[in-house]
């Protein structure tokens, strides 16, 4: 079935003829003659579509489409106007119908309207079911989504919260890794004493011992006195180590003797200090890559990857872009104080297409511009970035009959093992594993076929 349609319409012989057209298209048809039992039916029967004549006695298709419009939000509304009438047409859009055709009715252009208004319905319906999940899909802090991907974050948060385990926390940039690190502490025994989050880039190289140990005054210029470290800062509470995978491969004998021996040795000091503290790492880099190069050693990463949490792209989250888009809508709208309350169709289609590659970071900032550029009460198309706006999913192989478009087994290898690197940002565990090939066989493709590394696709 395509959908189900309510028709209005006092010539009763239009609606039989219109039911006939419709019903051999797939579509579900009740008409009724009068728009008093039309209303009666809509409050009481679901429909995917109401379909009225504007020219009806009694109550009168424009009232029929504001009392539908007010009563029945979800239902679009499509009114049959008098050929070359734009006045009727623009008064039953201003009284909420969602689109209108004209006389004489062409089945074909009717169909592809009511089909249109069908799948704005359908979505209307996704929306909702989504926002109502809303505040069940936030029980872990600041933590949105409802997909089976994130159901199993959930349920491994729930798991470990309570230990003093370390975790290594997994993902692409964006992805929402320190929300995670929170939700672990806040669902925690922890959860009364700090939590602290460093990034290992964010300070020079030089100063960095010093960031995480602490320091004795004169220790080296600019120590103008002690300084505690964030190992003792954290004392009691959690302590995220971001993009841990970038710590300097000189500096990590002495992070690994740290965690092992549950203290710390400022520099610049001769005595230790203690400290009781969860360990929480999180890198957005392919570690195990790394620890096989030799780039990070073998001994720390199996002290942080305890257990390992890995979360999925936003790409992988099906409708929780949708539902992450609204919840994002509801608190930029909020703190702006402007009336934005959905997001219309057609943009929710192109949030729900684009591959969102800079994940729920990126989905965050433009919703917020959205909201801040919008000059409507919802979102429409044109407040989307030309990126999302503009997206078109490549298609790596052609489908085709034609001997002359069909691929050599070789260059179709090659094109699906670049595609892989690319969806998985470069992470060749990942993409290994999709693949369902060992890292060192990997290895040899990518060498054999010279291809980039999946950070960005590959120019051909």
């Amino acid at each position: 079935m395509t959908g189900r349609i309510l028709i209005a319409d006092d010539d009763q012989s239009m609606c039989e003829m219109l039911e006939a057209s419709l019903a051999h298209r797939g579509f579900a048809v009740t008409w009724r003659t009068t728009a008093e039992e039309t209303l009666e039916l809509a409050q009481t029967e679901e429909f995917d579509v109401l379909l009225t004549d504007l020219q009806m006695p009694g109550l009168g298709g424009l009232e029929l489409c504001r009392r539908v419009a007010e009563s029945r939000p979800d239902v679009p509304v499509i009114v049959i106007t008098a050929f070359g009438s734009m006045d009727s047409a623009v008064s039953a859009l201003r009284c909420g119908a969602y689109d209108f055709v004209s006389k004489p009715i062409e089945n074909e252009t009717l169909a592809l309207t009511l089909e249109r208004a069908v799948r704005h319905r359908n979505l209307l319906e996704r929306v909702k079911i989504l926002s109502e999940t809303v505040k069940a899909s936030q029980g872990l802090d600041e933590l949105v989504g409802t997909s089976p991907a994130m159901r199993r974050v959930y349920d491994m948060i729930n798991r470990i919260a309570g230990l003093d385990t370390s975790v290594l926390i997994c993902g692409e940039s964006g992805t929402g890794k320190e929300l995670v690190a929170r939700a672990l502490h806040n669902n925690s025994a922890r959860s009364d004493r700090p939590f602290i989050g460093f990034n290992c880039t964010a300070v020079p190289e030089s100063l960095l011992e010093s960031e995480l140990f602490g320091h004795r005054k004169g220790a080296f210029t600019d120590a103008r006195s002690d300084r505690e470290g964030l190992f003792v800062q954290a004392n009691g509470g959690t302590l995220l180590l971001d993009e841990i995978a970038d710590m300097p491969l000189a500096l990590q004998p002495k992070l690994l003797r740290a965690l092992e021996e549950r203290a710390v040795r400022p520099v610049g000091s001769n005595s230790q200090q203690t400290f009781d503290v969860r360990i929480v790492a999180a890198t957005n880099r392919d570690i195990e890559s790394l620890v096989a190069d030799g780039q990070f050693r073998e001994d720390l990463f199996y002290r942080l990857n305890v257990i390992r949490v890995d979360l999925p792209p936003l790409r992988a989250r099906g409708n929780d872009s949708l539902l992450l888009a609204r919840h994002f809508l509801d608190q930029f709208a909020s703190v702006t104080g402007k009336r934005v309350q959905g997001i219309a169709t057609p943009a929710a289609e192109r949030l729900l297409a684009y591959p969102w590659p800079g994940n729920v970071r990126e989905l965050r900032n433009y919703m917020e511009r959205a909201v801040a550029l919008t000059q409507y009460d919802t979102i429409v198309v044109d407040d989307l970035p030309p990126k999302v706006r503009e997206y078109a999913g490549a298609s790596i192989v052609v489908a085709s009959t034609d001997p002359s478009e069909l691929l050599p087994l070789e260059e179709l290898e090659r094109r699906y093992i670049q595609h892989v690197l690319t969806s998985a940002s470069g992470n060749k565990t990942i993409a290994a594993r999709i693949l369902g090939l060992d890292r060192k066989t990997l290895y040899r493709k990518i060498d054999k076929y010279n291809l980039d590394d999946g950070s960005a696709p590959a120019a051909r």
